[in-house]
């Protein structure tokens, strides 16, 4: 699910003068990448309090352009699921933190912006504790380093199976050769497998970001160009 807001403000201030004779071809490309990851990392200190103070967790932050404006997508998750009622409070709570940054410290994100606010989808990878806790009970693949019965170096195999229990040092899963225990440690990024005879189970929050995206179909011209996504 997302929620869109969009916040606009002039480019540059009436008397601001706006450098034109900046670098070209890669030296531009390479210095608009790293404009937008020092965006991203200030936006993610601006945001990350906002969000944990609302009892949620922030997943991911990233900054893009698209046309004439930049995109500012924020990702928030907490056990049990995220409604769209919540994203909706999350989503004016970022935006009245990001003004209140940009009049007491400049721009945060220079000229016009969108704000997305959505929850994960069912493809984010389950990097963290929390993300195979909340996948408990949904069917994974992953790559997990299995040590080898004969003392030899431990091996990197794909495993499936369904998460049963988590803690914060462990995920247990029921593979068909039967219980299988591994270190959070020696598990890479899982992905959850949609399973059709579930999918009557699998509610609009984790769908994530399909929700929403009519109501910028307006903004089609401008989403085609975009580019440098950085997260």
């Amino acid at each position: 699910m997302t929620q869109r807001g969009r916040a606009t403000r002039p480019a540059a201030p009436t008397g601001r003068s706006r450098r034109t004779d900046g670098p070209r071809g890669g030296d531009r490309a390479g210095a608009s990448r790293g404009d937008l990851a020092a965006r991203r990392a200030t936006l993610s200190d601006v945001i990350t309090p906002v969000v944990t103070g609302a009892g949620y967790d922030l997943e991911d932050v990233s900054v893009s352009r698209a046309g004439r404006r930049h995109v500012v997508r924020v990702i928030v998750d907490a056990d049990g699921g995220i409604n769209l009622d919540a994203v909706a409070d999350v989503s004016r709570l970022v935006s009245a933190a990001l003004d209140a940054a940009e009049e007491s410290g400049g721009d945060i994100v220079a000229g016009e912006y969108q704000l997305e606010v959505s929850s994960p989808g069912v493809d984010r990878p389950l990097t963290l504790p929390r993300h195979w806790r909340r996948s408990t009970g949904r069917l994974v693949k992953v790559t997990a380093r299995v040590a080898r019965p004969d003392g030899q170096p431990a091996v990197d195999r794909q495993v499936t199976g369904r998460v049963v229990a988590v803690d914060d040092e462990r995920v247990v899963l029921e593979t068909d050769a039967g219980r299988v225990e591994h270190r959070h440690a020696d598990l890479g990024p899982g992905r959850v497998q949609i399973e059709f005879h579930r999918l009557d189970e699998i509610d609009e929050a984790d769908l994530g970001d399909g929700a929403g995206d009519d109501a910028d179909d307006e903004d089609d011209d401008d989403d085609d160009d975009v580019e440098g996504e950085e997260r």
